[in-house]
């Protein structure tokens, strides 16, 4: 099938994308019309990846093979976010994570974490956004996870850097609510993806009942995407929960700053 580029929809640059999440959003994306720039680490998976994507879809799939790590890939990438003006959607999906308590983990390791979850997904993000306000449209999708609702759950560090990616969309939602920009945060559970052997958890170690396929939980982000959600967690049966668990943070968030403090904490 020969490939067709499609203004109409423009292009989503995905992070990531060479398997697991990112490559399960390039096929949705892919066959909802909209042309692509694949990138990640592994160019072979990366081609491999965007030849099947362009013969079942004839979309346009593009592969930029960067470490995300590394900052002179990341110039790369930032270049091409900055100055495709067909780019109306960016998936910040790269990342790795750790199951490892802090006394059992390596500090190299986390700091490499907390440059690819927090640093390079921040860069990127500076580098799409102005792009976006300036023509009107755009949707940026981070891809967090329960940890940043629920830091006990993993590694501190891990839960630290999604906590992080989480603040950061709340935060461009209310700063983009009118410049006709989308941001979505995606908090995903377990998913079966390569993720746990990066984490040193192999999957088969988890409950198989709280394991979603990366299909499910890409489908659920995009039905929640459609449904105008800013926060999608794809498990959550009942999403007022989510609703009155925000609600109680707007609401403290007007008592948290006084001239005086809380009684409880004056001297006697």
């Amino acid at each position: 099938m020969t490939a067709t580029s499609n203004p109409g929809k423009g292009t989503a640059l995905i992070t990531g994308a060479s398997s697991g999440i990112g490559a399960v959003y390039a096929d949705r994306l892919a066959r909802r019309g909209f042309d692509l720039i694949l990138v990640a680490r592994n160019r072979e998976r990366l081609a491999a990846l965007a030849a099947k994507l362009a013969d079942e879809t004839g979309r346009k799939v593009e592969v930029l093979s960067a470490d995300l790590s590394d900052r002179k890939d990341i110039a790369s990438v930032e270049a091409v976010l900055r100055t495709r003006g067909d780019i109306t959607v960016l998936v910040n999906n790269a990342g790795f994570g750790a199951a490892a308590p802090l006394l059992g983990s390596d500090i190299d390791r986390m700091e490499e974490m907390i440059e690819l979850n927090v640093s390079a997904l921040t860069r990127l993000t500076y580098a799409a956004v102005p792009g976006f306000v300036e023509r009107g449209a755009g949707t940026l999708v981070n891809i967090a996870s329960i940890v940043a609702i629920s830091p006990e759950t993993l590694n501190g560090v891990y839960g630290g850097t999604k906590a992080f990616v989480l603040a950061l969309s709340q935060s461009l939602q209310h700063e983009l609510k009118d410049k006709g920009v989308r941001v979505q945060a995606v908090l995903p559970g377990a998913t079966a993806t390569e993720f746990w052997g990066v984490a040193g958890v192999p999957i088969e170690h988890l409950p198989s009942e709280i394991v979603m396929t990366a299909q499910d939980m890409v489908d659920a982000a995009l039905a929640g995407l459609d449904q105008g959600e800013q926060v999608t967690i794809p498990a959550l049966p009942d999403l007022a929960e989510w609703d009155a668990f925000d609600a109680a943070r707007r609401a403290m968030s007007g008592r948290l700053s006084s001239t005086v403090p809380a009684v409880r904490y004056r001297a006697a």
